[in-house]
């Protein structure tokens, strides 16, 4: 059952990536709460709630994004989830595109989202809580490949940063670093040994849902998690704990 945080109900919330999988689920919960919700994609959206707007845009067109943040209003909650996958791929099969690609998508946009809307919570002296996707893959090995897992460990530390240079102003930035998780980005996963191998691996022996990411965002989200400024919180099933379970043991 979805928690209820009443300093919700009201609030403008922005969600990049918000067409499926964990930013679609973030939408809908924090719609839940009574919030208007702004979200970025450059996917269609099949949100039709009348609180909710969408946006289409590709987030690595810096020009495109750079016009829709000047345009949009103050915020209360931004959550920067919009990221892609590398295929796993270590560095010396990782072309400069793809780096690119991955490191535009993943870091880059969360850098301009951010500093816009930081921008404008500071002049108008407004609190603002920010919500980045990190993953397992930004404190180990194993959860991506060389531009994934450099990716999400700069996401960590820019996210530390940011509390460092606003937090006094009441800005404050956490991550949320999810394991395994059933999205349109893990579909392969399930079309061959993959999903059963991390499944294997994760205590619970299971990926998560979406859900259960989003779950978590309400709460960094909300007045319930104003003393918390720069955590990083695993959602992984205990997958990082590093226990292989052996299902023929038993």
């Amino acid at each position: 059952m979805t928690a209820l945080y009443p300093d919700l109900q009201g609030k403008t919330a922005l969600i990049t990536g918000c067409s499926s999988g964990i930013g679609q689920s973030q939408c809908e919960f924090l719609l839940k709460q009574g919030c208007r919700v702004i979200g970025i994609d450059r996917s269609d959206c099949d949100i039709t709630d009348v609180a909710f707007q969408f946006m289409q845009a590709d987030l690595t067109d810096v020009q495109t994004l750079d016009a829709i943040l000047k345009h949009m209003p103050l915020c209360d909650v931004v959550c920067n989830t919009a990221g892609i996958l590398d295929d796993y791929q270590p560095s010396l099969k990782t072309s400069i595109n793809l780096w690119r690609q991955v490191l535009d998508t993943n870091l880059q946009s969360m850098f301009l989202v951010c500093n816009e809307l930081i921008h404008k919570s500071l002049l108008a002296h407004k609190a603002l809580s920010i919500v980045n996707m990190a993953s397992i893959a930004g404190f180990m090995a194993s959860g991506g490949g060389a531009a994934y897992t450099a990716s999400k460990h700069a996401i960590i530390g820019y996210t530390k940063q940011l509390n460092f240079d606003y937090g006094q102003w009441q800005i404050r930035a956490n991550c949320i670093a999810p394991g395994a998780v059933i999205t349109q980005m893990t579909q392969l996963d399930f079309q061959d040994q993959t999903a059963q191998l991390v499944a294997d691996q994760t205590v619970v022996g299971r990926y998560a849902t979406p859900a259960e990411i989003a779950e978590l965002t309400l709460f960094l989200a909300s007045q319930s998690s104003n003393y918390i400024y720069g955590a990083v919180i695993p959602i992984d099933g205990g997958f990082s704990l590093g226990k292989v379970i052996d299902n023929k043991a038993n």
